[in-house]
């Protein structure tokens, strides 16, 4: 009885979440990150035609990571860039996965989409616009994590593939549940979001991972304790 009368005081005392809902009506002010992580990590990338689950969330960390690795050596605006991959997807929970900026077919959701991507950038800090920059980097990011999902997630592979091929980033995909996708997510996010200035390191490294082999390498999400 302890236990149920404990199970039923955490459920009353979660707050309620705005969902995602009409994107013709989203503004900054709407958006709830809570709520975002819970859906992008509760969506299973490639429409679910996958044979080991991946979800837009854990694909948006391994992006964000991945930007991070590239720009250590180099410096630049690593937080901007970071954060817009972290949200480069975001739009799919409002649109579903058609709305992810590679696969917008049709001008509604193209219309959509881009209205959804300057909200969430707006309501996580950024510029409604991205510099030129950090967004192509991210876009040509996105296509290496794209291959990165091919090399590691089973039946990712099927996909046509591209004219120009990419090379994936070198951190490992790995499964994570949903649950710990969005909380990793949301962590990554208010760490971003929370750094001073826009160059330089986002983090230290993670626990559990070795920057010396790369190869064997896993997903630095996967290092992390539940």
């Amino acid at each position: 009885m302890n236990a149920k009368r404990s199970a039923l005081a955490g459920a009353a005392q979660e707050k309620p979440l705005a969902w995602p809902g009409d994107p013709e009506r989203i503004s900054a002010e709407s958006i709830d990150f809570e709520a975002l992580a819970h859906v992008l990590a509760n969506t299973c990338r490639r429409g679910g035609r996958l044979r080991r689950y991946h979800s837009f969330a854990a694909h948006g960390v391994a992006m964000s990571e991945a930007i991070e690795d590239l720009t250590a050596t180099t410096g630049g605006d690593v937080r901007e860039a970071a954060l817009l991959a972290l949200l480069h997807e975001a739009a799919v929970a409002w649109l579903g996965p058609d709305a992810a900026p590679a696969q917008r077919s049709t001008p509604r959701l193209r219309r959509l989409g881009e209205k959804t991507d300057r909200a969430v950038r707006e309501a996580a800090g950024l510029g409604a616009k991205p510099a030129s920059g950090p967004a192509e980097l991210v876009r040509f990011v996105a296509r290496m994590a794209d291959a990165a999902e091919e090399r590691d997630v089973p039946g990712a592979g099927g996909s046509a593939s591209p004219l120009l091929a990419f090379p994936p980033i070198e951190r490992r995909i790995r499964s994570l549940a949903p649950d710990r996708a969005a909380r990793i997510w949301l962590e990554r996010l208010n760490a971003l979001r929370e750094t001073p200035g826009a160059a330089g390191s986002i983090s230290a490294p993670h626990p559990g991972v070795s920057g010396n082999n790369r190869e064997e390498e896993a997903h630095a999400t996967q290092a992390r304790t539940t």
